[in-house]
């Protein structure tokens, strides 16, 4: 969510792969060590009681993705792939959020829920993958979602990874996503993926 976009997970019909049930060690509450205007950010493993407040978040944070992909597919196909984009995008946090082979944690300024992101380690194949990342727009273009980067970074590379893999769309509404990752210095692998109505 820096530049007032989305940073996280392209919507289902974009994703193709998923991860192995490896678990990642939980890390204890800390300071990212930024000042963000406000006060310092606070990293925490999620806890069942942030749940709802992560979902609402996402759904924020992502709004921009729903008619942007819509666009890029048209809307024949989005209906059929994607009839309920906010349901579905609903109860895919709360599944990864009590997915036992995810490691979620959220982001604080003071009381306030800023953010979260989710990794997941992928053993067999020898790598972590971010697999949701998104702050609040409150807090977007303070650099938040750099810093949920290089936690999430940090954490697969503690884990023993060599390799991070964080994917997203190549259609507008993903752009911030994309900056992000560039940012903190993922290299893209172009993939091309149709669809067609029958």
């Amino acid at each position: 969510m820096q530049h007032g976009g989305s940073v996280g997970r392209a919507p289902r019909l974009l994703r193709k792969h998923r991860p192995d049930a490896s678990a990642i060690s939980a890390a204890a509450p800390r300071l990212l060590g930024q000042d963000v205007g406000v006060r310092s950010l606070r990293v925490r493993p999620v806890e069942s009681r942030d749940v709802d407040a992560i979902v609402r978040l996402s759904l924020r944070a992502w709004s921009p993705v729903f008619p942007s992909v819509e666009a890029a597919i048209g809307p024949e196909i989005y209906r059929v792939l994607t009839p309920d984009p906010h349901g579905s995008q609903r109860r895919e946090v709360e599944a990864v959020c009590a997915d036992k082979a995810t490691q979620v944690w959220v982001t604080e300024i003071g009381e306030a829920l800023a953010g979260f992101d989710a990794v997941r380690l992928r053993s067999s194949e020898g790598f972590g993958e971010i697999y949701m990342l998104a702050v609040d727009p409150e807090f977007q273009r303070r650099g938040i979602g750099a810093s949920l980067m290089t936690f999430a970074l940090e954490e697969i590379k503690a884990a023993g990874m060599a390799v991070a893999m964080v994917e997203t769309g190549a259609d507008p509404g993903h752009a911030p996503a994309r900056a992000t990752y560039e940012k903190a210095g993922c290299k893209l692998v172009p993939v091309a993926r149709y669809f067609k109505k029958l």
